[in-house]
């Protein structure tokens, strides 16, 4: 993906080239938008995976950013085992989890919900040292309209920059503060909060571990400012990035259905629900794959 920057008529403010280089052998891929988001066909989650269909799956995880999967009848252990194929499973500093399983988040809304999950632009628990490389949500039920999922590429809103703002971005750092955020978050669901959340400092700019692409990474959800700069420049600098990457170029949008499955990269992915549904009722579960600690590499894209 290119930057090209708004000077009159010289064309869209990114063009992506986010072409796969080969045909998929074991799998469908069908992308939703040039920039980010692939649906997955031909596959039962429920089955063990080839080793083929496993490496398939990772590719397109790597080459789409998030990767969906619909009509999908799978166990809690399934997803578990799902979501272990990427690596050992994070654990929630805040969330309720399923009974007996901490590391499956629960996710419920209704008509007497105070508030829904992910009402904000984020990247899951983006405040841990070590924040989730990925995430997998499983809806099992549904509203019959609504609850779609916003998701953003963080490439892409980072390709779109200035040369100037990207110049001014590398090497920065940001607080990412859990407190905020977490601290009587759950109460209707009778958790009691912690003593402490978690907190961490990040890179602005994210190398990612895997692609080597540079991503966006702070979030209208957890970070609260940028190190070593004023705090007026701070929060002028957060609040044109927040809207920035908000820009639907950069974005896909996924309807869920019953047993429908999402897994995105939190390493350059944010994403935001919609609470469009009431009274209506959506409920899901969620694992978490963990990550490692953020970094900037300077001669990275």
């Amino acid at each position: 993906m290119q930057s090209n920057q708004l000077r009159g008529n010289n064309g869209p403010r990114i063009k992506s080239n986010n072409i796969s280089s080969k045909d998929y052998e074991s799998i469908t891929v069908k992308k939703l938008t040039p920039v980010i988001g692939a649906e997955i066909f031909d596959i039962d989650l429920s089955k063990p995976l080839s080793s083929i269909q496993e490496h398939e799956i990772q590719r397109a995880f790597a080459e789409n950013q998030v990767i969906f999967f619909r009509n999908q009848i799978i166990t809690k252990q399934n997803h578990l085992d799902l979501g272990r194929l990427f690596g050992p499973l994070h654990i929630h500093p805040a969330a309720p989890h399923v009974e007996g399983i901490p590391e499956m988040m629960q996710i419920y809304a209704d008509q007497h919900s105070p508030r829904a999950n992910g009402e904000v632009w984020h990247s899951d628990v983006s405040c841990d040292l070590e924040p989730p490389m990925g995430t997998m949500l499983q809806i099992i039920q549904c509203p019959p309209h609504g609850g779609d999922t916003l998701f953003s590429s963080m490439y892409a809103a980072y390709d779109a920059l200035s040369d100037r703002m990207k110049i001014y971005l590398r090497g920065l750092t940001a607080l990412h503060d859990g407190e905020p955020v977490y601290r009587g978050l759950y109460k209707n669901f009778g958790v009691k909060d912690k003593e402490t959340y978690p907190h961490a400092e990040h890179p602005v700019i994210r190398t990612h571990p895997v692609t080597g692409k540079n991503a966006l990474y702070v979030n209208k959800g957890f970070t609260t400012k940028i190190i070593g700069v004023p705090l007026d420049e701070s929060d002028g600098i957060l609040s044109y990035l927040f809207e920035h990457m908000e820009n639907p170029l950069f974005q896909c949008r996924f309807r869920w259905e019953e047993n429908s499955i999402a897994f995105w990269d939190n390493r350059c992915v944010q994403h935001r629900a919609m609470w469009d549904y009431w009274p209506n009722t959506r409920v899901g579960n969620r694992v978490t794959i963990s990550g490692d600690k953020p970094f900037f590499n300077d001669s990275a894209p």
